[in-house]
């Protein structure tokens, strides 16, 4: 891929810049964690800090403080030798001190705009000498409480503000709380994207839907890569997840080098043999020095390992078994491929043929053929118009909805209305995912309307028919014992785990607590050898999307659909002299989610005196001031309302000024 080089500039003595400080900052390192008396309880250094080497080096070269690295010192051994590879004898004689003037370490900035304190949402910004790159782009599902809410994307402001200054665009892989958001992004900003291939083939598919596949400007990345940005260098490192060619991200620049982890578990029997997270590049990455460490908390509260996804092929291999004559229906993520395999498999073990349901099932799965991610003889597959012409015992349906998406296609077979697959005793359904946080209610209602239809239902935890994508406490043990790193972040998580994942980081010992963090989206966070320090916060939040709207929905909006949704709507209606203020026609009241009108004249007539009493005291108070009047009337219905039925409506007075 094309590489976009950083242009140096030259000090005085013709040396380039970056090179120069990126030493020097990684010597700045070694010797402060030598000598600070918190860092007692890591490995003791042996050779102690020479200062007639620094003083045979020149001041115009030295600017950074330069202590040595944790490792190696193959900088200094190198100015200092003799022409023979060995080492000139030192003067033992003590030496006048020299004075330098010591500079503060090149700085780099850490501001996450989401993805901190919640589950998605997932966006950070790096900035480091005037450049900047992005780290992914996730939307997040709306809570309960959201009424009409379709998406949740984090709120791009801080970005636009600075799109002349960001370089590029990366994102770790392919799951909605990582890419979702790329489409609204991408309207505003087309900044170039570089990420690995199925993660891009799954970005196309979503960009097709708001018609920017075309428009969108993407870089291939592979494992090992390095892209040069700005005065950034980003490495991609292949990492196990529940979707091939996930990605972190070591990201290296002038102040020192970032380990992005993404997702990642490590799981040491993956489906794919090639698809076991790559330790060694972490750990090479650790002996040079790193100086923060970014990393996934998901299952920070779990201990032990993740569970390899070899058990979900055996148990499901069992439920096949289990299934004898009846027609097998799985529900997972579309995004799942290696899960889709696995039942692709297991599907031709068994003779049955296999179709697909759902939107983003049928996109996906093609774009994985077509990429060789997902293989599947021709005969296998069949059209799901087509399910109907085999008997059940031929037949394995792969299907969307493992959430109880209320559009999903499984919620549509629970409720009846599929236009295709009708389920009934002879269906065996297996929903192979665990229920999201806050999605626990939608999921029950698909499973009660499909057990009501007659159909057997696997879910959750009755059998291993799903494992986590992410690290448990003893594999982010390993994360951060290989990867050492002066100062961690705990990401991607609420607070309960990110609060786990920095008490499991404090628990090794050797990353002093106060370079352990828990930070919030929006805090502008300034990292350097010399320490971390939180500066001004930016602009990060939540902006919703309802239908083609995106952002039109703020607290006031969701405020009053709250207000609707417990207690209905009243509104009065009334035709007025604008002269006089006399009442020409009404009130008239309509009501909506308060009372069923008919069975409720009474009270009805009741608000209709109400308002008339109200107008009446505006017209003998010479009160032409609509809104005052309006004001009035509510005032007059809550009261009344309130008295005969405790409750608080929302009313809504129209005036019609003739």
């Amino acid at each position: 891929m094309e590489e976009i080089k950083p242009k140096r500039k030259a000090n005085q003595n013709g040396q380039p810049a970056l090179e120069r400080t990126g030493a020097a900052r990684r010597g700045s390192r070694g010797e402060k964690t030598a000598t600070k008396p918190e860092n007692a309880g890591r490995k003791s250094r042996r050779r102690a800090p020479r200062a007639t080497a620094a003083a045979e080096t020149p001041a115009a070269t030295q600017s950074v403080p330069a202590p040595r690295s944790r490792r190696g010192h193959n900088g200094q051994q190198a100015q200092n030798t003799n022409g023979n590879g060995k080492a000139p004898r030192r003067n033992r004689k003590p030496q006048a001190p020299r004075n330098y003037e010591m500079t503060p370490a090149i700085p780099m900035h850490i501001c996450p705009l989401g993805g901190l304190g919640e589950v998605g949402k997932n966006i950070t910004l790096y900035e480091c000498q005037g450049d900047m790159i992005l780290v992914d782009c996730g939307l997040v599902f709306p809570d309960a409480d959201m009424f009409g809410v379709d998406l949740v994307i984090p709120d791009f402001t801080y970005v636009l503000e600075n799109k002349d200054r960001i370089k590029g665009l990366f994102i770790t892989h392919g799951h909605e709380d990582h890419i979702g958001s790329l489409p609204y992004l991408l309207k505003k900003f087309n900044v170039p994207i570089y990420t690995a291939r199925l993660t891009i083939g799954l970005i196309k598919n979503k960009l097709e839907e708001h018609g920017l596949a075309s428009s969108a400007v993407f870089h291939e990345i592979r494992p090992r890569q390095k892209v040069k940005l700005g005065c950034f260098t980003v490495e991609a490192i292949h990492v196990n997840h529940s979707i091939p060619d996930a990605l972190a991200f070591a990201i290296e620049c002038p102040a020192g080098v970032v380990i992005h982890t993404g997702d990642f578990k490590v799981d040491y029997t993956p489906l794919s043999g090639d698809a076991v997270t790559d330790l060694s590049t972490i750990a090479e990455y650790g002996r040079k020095g790193v100086l923060a460490l970014l990393a996934d908390s998901t299952n920070a509260e779990r201990p032990g390992f993740t569970a390899t996804e070899q058990t979900v092929a055996e148990g499901v291999r069992r439920l096949f078994v289990r299934a004898r004559n009846r027609r097998i229906i799985v529900a997972t993520f579309a995004s799942n491929i290696y899960r889709v395999q696995q039942i692709i498999d297991l599907a031709i073990e068994s003779g049955r043929k296999v179709a697909v349901s759902g939107r983003s099932m049928v996109s996906n799965t093609e774009m994985a053929r077509e990429l060789g991610y997902l293989h599947a003889p021709d005969n296998v597959l069949i059209d799901i118009d087509e399910v109907n012409k085999y008997p059940p015992e031929k037949v394995v349906l792969i299907t969307t909805g493992s959430q109880g998406e209320p559009l999903s296609a499984l919620s549509r077979m629970a409720q009846a209305s599929h236009r295709q697959v009708r389920v009934g005793p002879n269906d065996f359904i297996i929903i192979s995912a665990r229920p999201i946080p806050g999605n626990e209610k939608t999921v029950t209602k698909v499973v009660n309307g499909l057990l009501s239809l007659g159909a057997e239902v696997i879910y959750e935890n009755m059998y291993d028919t799903h494992v986590s994508g992410h690290a448990c406490q003893e594999e982010q043990k390993l994360m951060l014992t290989l990867a050492h790193p002066q100062f961690f972040l705990p990401v991607h998580g609420e607070f309960k785990q990110l609060k786990r994942h920095a008490e499991t980081a404090e628990h090794l010992g050797y990353i002093p607590k106060q370079n352990i963090y828990i930070a919030e989206n929006g805090q502008n966070i300034r990292l350097s050898a010399d320490g971390m320090t939180v500066e001004n916060t930016v602009t990060a939040g939540a902006v919703m999307v309802d239908g083609y709207g995106v952002g039109d929905v703020g607290n006031v909006v969701l405020r009053d659909r709250h207000h609707l949704s417990e207690d209905g709507i009243i509104i009065v209606t009334a035709a007025v002299d604008g002269s006089n203020g006399q009442v020409l026609s009404g009130p008239d009241i309509v009501s909506r989610g308060f009372v069923y009108v008919r069975e409720s004249e009474e009270l009805m007539d009741g608000l209709r005196t109400q308002v008339e009493m109200a107008l009446d005291r505006s017209l003998s108070d010479n009160m032409h001031d609509w809104a005052s009047v309006k004001a009035r009337v509510r005032e007059a219905l809550s009261s009344y309302i309130y008295r005969r039925t405790k409750r608080s409506p929302m009313i809504l007075p129209i005036l019609l000024e003739v």
